[in-house]
C-alpha cells in the first residue's frame, strides 16, 4: 500500500475554523507533523492541530520559516525537514502536515511535497482545504470581497510594494499578505491609490491578541509579519452594479 502524505489546512488561528473533513483527516493520521522555527516556539499550525489530537501524535519537524536572506542555509534547512518527513512516511501509512490557511496558498505544504516525492517514489500526496486568512478577515470586519463581475488580486508584499501598487491601481478588491514589515510603505500605497477608504487590516486572527482595524489607522509602525490587508473595490452603481 501506497504511503499518503496529506496537507491539512487548519486556518489562520481559530481552532474552530478547522473543516470538519480537516479535523477527520488529523485523526485518521498515523502522526501528525507541525513545522517550527529553528528557535522552538509553538506555531499557529502546532496550537489549533492539539485541539483535536493527543500531544504525542504530533512530531514538530523544524524549518527555516524565518529564513529570508540566507538561501543555502534555507535549502539545508528544507532537506533536512524533507528527510524526516520521508522517514516517516517510510514507516507510517499515513502522515498528515498541518498547515496555516490553506495548503495550496503560500503554504510551506508545497515545498515539503516536492522534496517527499523525491525521496519517497509512489508515495501519494493530498490534500484537505483549510480557511484563509482573507476569508477570516472578511467575515470578521465585514469587508466584502468580491461582487459581480470583480476580480479578486492576492499580493505578497513579500514580493515588493511595487506588485501591490499595480494590483491597488488595477480593478477589484486587492489582498496583500506578509505586509507587517512594510506596513509604512502599504499606507502610502493604499493613499497614492485612492484606496485607504474602506481598507482593512488583522492580525493573530482567531488569537487572544487579534487586531482588525481600518487601514486609515496605519502609522508607520511595524506590525506582525502575518498581517493580512483588504482594499475593497471601488463600488458604484448601487445593488448589484457590478453584475
Amino acid at each position: 500500500m501506497s504511503s499518503r502524505l496529506i496537507g491539512v489546512g487548519v486556518g489562520p488561528g481559530d481552532p474552530e475554523l478547522v473543516t470538519v473533513k480537516g479535523v477527520n483527516a488529523l485523526r485518521a493520521a498515523d502522526v501528525v507533523v507541525v513545522p517550527v522555527m529553528d528557535t522552538g516556539e509553538r506555531g499557529r499550525a502546532e496550537a489549533t492541530v492539539l485541539h483535536y489530537v493527543p500531544a504525542d501524535k504530533i512530531v514538530r519537524v523544524v524549518f527555516a520559516l524565518n529564513e529570508r536572506t540566507d538561501r543555502a542555509r534555507r535549502e539545508a534547512a528544507w532537506d533536512a525537514a524533507g528527510e524526516h518527513v520521508a522517514a516517516l512516511l517510510r514507516r507510517h501509512v499515513s502522515v498528515a502536515f498541518a498547515t496555516i490557511g490553506d495548503p495550496n496558498v503560500y503554504s510551506t505544504f508545497t515545498y515539503l511535497a516536492q522534496t517527499v516525492a523525491g525521496l519517497v517514489p509512489g508515495s501519494v500526496v493530498e490534500t484537505v482545504p483549510g480557511i484563509t486568512a482573507m476569508q477570516d478577515l472578511a467575515a470578521r470586519s465585514g469587508a466584502v470581497l468580491t461582487e459581480g463581475t470583480e476580480p479578486l488580486t492576492l499580493v505578497p508584499v513579500t514580493a515588493g510594494t511595487g506588485v501591490l501598487k499595480d494590483a491597488l491601481n488595477g480593478p477589484g478588491t486587492v489582498v496583500a499578505y506578509k505586509f507587517g514589515r512594510q506596513a509604512a510603505e502599504v499606507a502610502a500605497a493604499l493613499r497614492e491609490s485612492g484606496r485607504l477608504e474602506g481598507a482593512v487590516w488583522g492580525s493573530a486572527l482567531g488569537l487572544p491578541e487579534e487586531s482588525v482595524r481600518s487601514a486609515a489607522e496605519l502609522d508607520g509602525a511595524a506590525l506582525p509579519y502575518l498581517s493580512t490587508l483588504i482594499a475593497p473595490a471601488r463600488r458604484e452603481g448601487g445593488r448589484g452594479g457590478k453584475l
